[in-house]
Order: structure tokens, then sequence, then C-alpha cells
């Protein structure tokens, strides 16, 4: 019985773990928002290389970058976005 019980809080856990991390991405990709690289757009819309703080931001949205290059508004400027990333030393992912 007392097996029984210790397999059971162990699932327990494990799930309350699994549905925690589960939320936790939900909130970080809900929170991705193109509005936030305002920092870049001098970058982006000119020739001029990207900020410390453009690449501050962008590293730490690396996780939204797909959804960025998705979003039509940013359609226009793919080509300057991803000569920003290789200035900030950012892998473009494989959307």
């Amino acid at each position: 019985m007392k097996f029984i019980t210790l397999v059971f809080i162990a699932f327990a856990l494990s799930s309350l773990a699994l549905t925690k991390t589960m939320v936790s991405a939900e909130i970080v990709k809900a929170t991705c928002a193109v509005e936030d690289l305002q920092v870049c757009k001098s970058a982006v819309t000119t020739e001029s290389p990207p900020s410390m703080e453009c690449c501050a931001k962008l590293k730490e949205e690396q996780s939204c970058i797909c959804d960025y290059l998705k979003d039509p508004s940013v359609s226009q400027y793919i080509t300057a976005a991803k000569r920003v990333l290789a200035a900030c030393d950012i892998p473009l992912p494989s959307c």
C-alpha cells in the first residue's frame, strides 16, 4: 500500500511540474510583441549597425524571432532583420 501511495505522489508531483512548465511556456509565448523591438528600428530601417541595447533585446526575445519574422507588418524588413540578427551574432532560427 505504501508503494502505491509513493507512486501516486510521484505521479502527481511530476504532473504539476509538467503543467507549470507548459503554462510558463505559454506566458512567454504570449508576451511576444514586435513593438517590443522599437530599440532596433533604426538598425532595421537604415544601414546603421544595431546598438548594444538592440542586440540585448533580440537575445532576450530570441524565442519570439520566428513569430516576428512571420508577422505581416515585418515582411518588408526580412532582409534587414536577418542582417541585424547576424550583426548581433544571433543565429537565424529555422521556423
